[in-house]
């Protein structure tokens, strides 16, 4: 999981451009659209449409988008039609990745996907060749200044979280899916800001990398995050926290 979280919980923190900002509302009006003709256009009734509209307020985005994204979603309104894929392989030094895409255009999808992990010593793999590695989980990021450890620990493990610990300048905080929603509310209700809340899929082990394989695998990593049509990117490398602040800033 260290992997994940650390370079996740340092891009949260940069200053978003307005090329990054709107990757991020492309990314959920594609979450917030296939959510919606998944499990419908209720967010009291489908958890998925839910946190897809927690992540978009929290991004700032329009309301007006959100709800066309949701009735193109329901077919009220005319739009694309995604379809939701899963690219494996491994990266430098071993390392397992997982890219989660939504697309119209498959061809195109797994041609970026192929070039980006060939550029940065990376290989495609089959289907199922990583993804055993990995379990799906609840990770909420809470900033250490939002609450104090041992009240927040006690709010979590209250409301059924597996795990809590201290990540950078955040608490990490780890739940079963079916325990998210209820950790996710709890921290809500007493009013303390979450930096992230996602379900994620989160590595059994880890691979230690330094040096040229860490740099090449950060680059791989953000790369593939910056393709129109990835929308999550999970790895299990694990990377000194000095080292991704140097190469962060570099």
């Amino acid at each position: 999981m260290s992997g994940h979280s650390k370079w996740s919980s340092i891009k949260h923190k940069k200053a978003a451009t307005d090329a990054k900002r709107g990757k991020m509302f492309t990314r959920f009006i594609r979450e917030l659209t296939i959510a919606a003709r998944s499990g419908g256009g209720d967010p009291n009734s489908n958890s998925r449409l839910r946190h897809a509209i927690d992540g978009a307020r929290a991004a700032n985005m329009p309301s007006d988008n959100i709800k066309k994204a949701i009735q193109r979603g329901t077919g009220e309104l005319d739009g694309v039609n995604y379809e939701e894929l899963t690219y494996e392989g491994y990266g430098p030094g071993g390392v397992a990745i997982i890219a989660d895409a939504m697309t119209d255009n498959k061809n195109r999808t797994v041609s970026e996907v192929r070039h980006v992990f060939s550029k940065y010593n990376g290989n495609l793999g089959e289907s199922g060749c990583v993804s055993w590695m990995f379990t799906r989980k609840g990770v909420i990021l809470v900033p250490q200044s939002a609450s104090g450890e041992d009240e927040l620990m006690e709010i979590v493990v209250e409301n059924g979280a597996e795990d809590m610990v201290k990540q950078g300048t955040a608490y990490e905080i780890t739940t079963a899916t079916e325990d998210f929603d209820r950790v996710h509310e709890a921290l809500k209700a007493k009013h303390i800001s979450v930096e992230s809340a996602e379900i994620a899929k989160v590595p059994s082990t880890t691979v230690r990398l330094e040096g040229k394989q860490a740099e090449q695998m950060l680059k791989l990593y953000d790369k593939l995050e910056e393709l129109d049509d990835i929308q999550n990117v999970w790895a299990n490398f694990d990377i000194a926290d000095e080292e991704i602040e140097k190469l962060s800033r570099e």
